[in-house]
């Protein structure tokens, strides 16, 4: 089934139609893992996009039950240079295709992903179209250039009500921004007593929950466009230990009167190097962002920078200079992806004993 993708600078890619028949419009980006695939696919944090990635043989390992970061996929579309009909692997359950159709996802395979790849890098993330092959492609571009990219993408892949995770360990409250489930998970390894709680939470339900700590997790989109996240921020900072991750590093930000700003075409993929500034060391790390924090913005603010990218100089850490709150815009829980930075977890639940004994230490002297 021949379809076709229309780029809003008119540029047409034509390929072979897989899973969903339906037309989709969405901002076309591209991942460089190799691996990992249905994580990417099913990380809420690419809600509405349209995802290229850039390693040529996707599916080859189908999809199966175990590697999922969220339920419901949120992704607009799915471009492939060779997409796999028959997987080879025990786990495997369905294949891409099988799985786009139960989702109604739209795929699109045999097109030259390379230069789809250079174009964007070139021009920045571009609006693009599925589309049939006989549409008319001055009418896709025109409408194209008339589309407005929702901002409403948090809400739509929050979770609606409060729940928990229980453990019998520290209480952390995670707030759902677009949470991957591997954050949760490493929280649960860790016997942490987690409630997962909406993106409007106030800080006044956070805190009515007794935690412990208190963790940001990663979502889509522009930060500016969840000003709600502001006000619940700066009004539990100091009270509990706060630990923010991609989206959450840049509302962490925001909320401490720096500036985020959108990249050129993003960080996506599991091979980003991260230099931590206090050990010189760096990891390799696995990310997924469209925006950045403004370093110039840091300036008048309490925070520091503690990491940086490797690859183009930009903000990838933070730390306030006087609570217990420390951010980073990379994954530490992969999925995909290496786990070198899978400590920093460890570094929070730390962060909580640290913050006890102090508390603790002050009521005794009381």
């Amino acid at each position: 089934m021949k379809r076709q993708l229309v780029l809003e600078d008119g540029t047409v890619f034509v390929g072979e139609g897989f899973g969903s028949t339906e037309d989709t419009i969405g901002e076309v980006v591209f991942n460089t893992g190799m691996t990992g695939y249905q994580e990417i696919l099913s990380d809420p944090s690419y809600c509405g996009q349209i995802v290229t990635l850039t390693y040529p043989l996707i599916g080859n390992y189908g999809i199966n039950r175990d590697d999922f970061e969220s339920i419901n996929p949120a992704i607009n579309g799915f471009i492939v240079k060779e997409v796999c009909d028959h997987p080879s692997n025990f786990r495997n359950q369905f294949t891409l295709d099988e799985y786009f159709k139960s989702k109604n996802i739209p795929g699109l395979a045999g097109i030259d992903t390379r230069k789809l790849t250079r174009i964007i890098r070139q021009h920045g993330a571009l609006k693009g179209a599925f589309c049939g092959i006989d549409a008319n492609v001055e009418e896709v571009v025109a409408r194209l250039k008339g589309h407005t990219l929702p901002t409403d993408q948090v809400e739509s892949v929050s979770t609606k009500r409060a729940y928990p995770s229980p453990g019998r360990g520290h209480r952390v409250v995670l707030v759902d921004y677009g949470m991957k489930h591997g954050i949760l998970r490493e929280l649960n390894n860790r016997d942490c007593d987690v409630i997962v709680v909406p993106y409007n939470v106030t800080a006044e339900e956070v805190l009515a929950l007794s935690p412990d700590g208190i963790m940001l997790s990663n979502g889509p989109g522009d930060p500016k466009s969840v000003p709600q996240a502001l006000d619940m921020i700066t009004g539990v900072l100091g009270k509990v230990p706060l630990f923010g991750i991609c989206l959450g590093h840049q509302l962490f930000a925001l909320a401490n009167g720096a500036d985020t700003e959108k990249l050129k075409f993003g960080h996506r993929g599991s091979n980003h190097p991260v230099k931590d500034l206090s050990t010189g060391k760096v990891a390799i790390t696995s990310q997924n962002h469209g925006y950045t924090v403004n370093e110039e913005s840091l300036i008048n603010t309490q925070l520091e920078v503690t990491h940086i990218a490797l690859n183009d100089g930009t903000v990838e850490g933070l730390r306030h200079k006087e609570y217990p709150a420390f951010t980073v815009q990379y994954h530490p829980e992969a999925s995909p992806g290496p786990e070198d930075a899978n400590s920093l977890f460890n570094e929070f639940l730390q962060m909580i004993e640290t913050n006890k004994k102090a508390g603790e230490k002050v009521c005794q002297n009381v």
